[in-house]
């Protein structure tokens, strides 16, 4: 392997405490007891709004799904100001970056607000490339947005590792062709990563230790 595509929250950017909070602010007036990070991860699936239906028990009404997604960026936009850098992701960017390999970045968060909070970490000089979701893209799987990173790159498949905590992260590597180690830090529990059949570590130095 010689290039690594990062996934940025809860890989690179441990916010699973910001996202299960926000999740529970704007349950709040559902009157819905609060979830911790277990439960969370027992609902959470791609899309986001069949998790919400998982969550209150039914389907989404017409123009409830936008409510609730705006409701939750504004909410996890606040709280994610406490979060931090994942364990780890300095050190393993920096090995990875020094042993003359490239890496670059792949998120479905806005790439807007991507953009300078990676400079804000000040780890932004690692990558050869930066993609978050633009205005214009659909937030529903990362298949295709992976497809057209990695085209952009001009890079074999075959030479590529994809590390991040989701299973839409799997299955974006398999639908170009590469591989996948899956990070149990984020928002899906360690039975559905390992369904996809990646090998699944619990740490980013155990994940720079496999590849």
């Amino acid at each position: 392997m010689t290039h690594i595509v990062w996934d940025w929250n809860g890989t690179l950017f441990h916010d699973s405490d910001a996202v299960v909070s926000a999740t529970n602010e704007i349950f709040r007036p559902y009157g819905l007891a609060p979830i911790d990070l277990d439960g969370f991860r027992s609902v959470y699936c791609r899309p986001i709004w069949v998790a919400y239906e998982r969550i209150i028990g039914r389907a989404l009404e017409e123009g409830e799904w936008e409510l609730l997604d705006k409701g939750f960026h504004d909410h996890y936009h606040q709280l994610m100001e406490a979060c931090l850098l994942a364990e780890g992701a300095v050190a393993s960017l920096t090995a990875w970056g020094d042993s003359g390999r490239s890496q670059s970045l792949l998120s479905m968060w806005q790439h807007e607000r991507l953009v300078p909070k990676i400079a804000e970490f000040g780890i932004d000089h690692h990558f050869t490339r930066v993609d978050g979701l633009r205005p214009s893209g659909r937030a529903d799987h990362k298949a295709d947005h992976m497809e057209a990173h990695v085209r952009a790159l001009d890079l074999d498949p075959a030479t590529v590792v994809v590390i991040g905590d989701s299973v839409d992260d799997g299955v974006a590597a398999q639908h170009v062709g590469a591989r996948a180690v899956l990070y149990t830090g984020g928002m899906t529990s360690r039975a559905e990563l390992a369904a996809l059949g990646f090998p699944v570590v619990d740490s980013l130095s155990d994940a720079m230790d496999l590849i």
